[in-house]
């Protein structure tokens, strides 16, 4: 009777290929404890991440490790790629991409060399992280293997 008054379902998209987990899972407390915000996290197999949302990049941490994604209503998606990368002062990582940029789901973000962190002893696990999950009712996460642009979350 009241459909005008549902928000829209918004869909967050594999900014990569590889295998979503739980948030919980992740070795770092910043994100097991969801203090940054609520999402999955991906174990990558794949070297290109791209955009998870449609939107403008409001941020590319100047390492290149991690970037935010604002759609043009609400939504705020941020991918941090591997823990403790910010330490690699950016080796492994190459930015395709830059901040202010408008972005389709799909657009290529950050080129990163995966050997080269598992050689470095980085944990790979990437959150993906809705930063602002205080505005929405719900968040629904597809926890399986993915290909990137596949949905993994449903945020109401």
């Amino acid at each position: 009777m009241f459909g005008f008054l549902n928000k829209k379902v918004r869909e967050v998209k594999a900014p990569v290929d590889g295998e979503i987990v739980s948030i919980e899972s992740v070795k770092d407390e910043v994100f097991s404890q969801k203090m940054v915000g609520d999402g999955v996290a991906i174990v990558p197999i794949s070297n290109v991440f791209t955009s998870p949302i449609d939107g403008t990049i409001s941020k590319i941490f100047a390492t290149n490790h991690a970037f935010s994604i604002k759609s043009k209503k609400d939504l705020e998606v941020m991918v941090h790629i591997g823990l403790d990368t910010v330490n690699l002062n950016g080796k492994g990582f190459e930015c395709l991409a830059s901040e202010g940029d408008e972005v389709s789901c799909g657009d290529e973000i950050i080129k990163v060399d995966l050997n080269f962190l598992k050689e470095n002893n980085i944990d790979t696990i990437t959150p993906i992280i809705i930063t602002n999950e205080s505005s929405f009712k719900s968040i629904e996460k597809k926890l399986n293997i993915v290909k990137e642009g596949d949905i993994i979350m449903e945020v109401k």
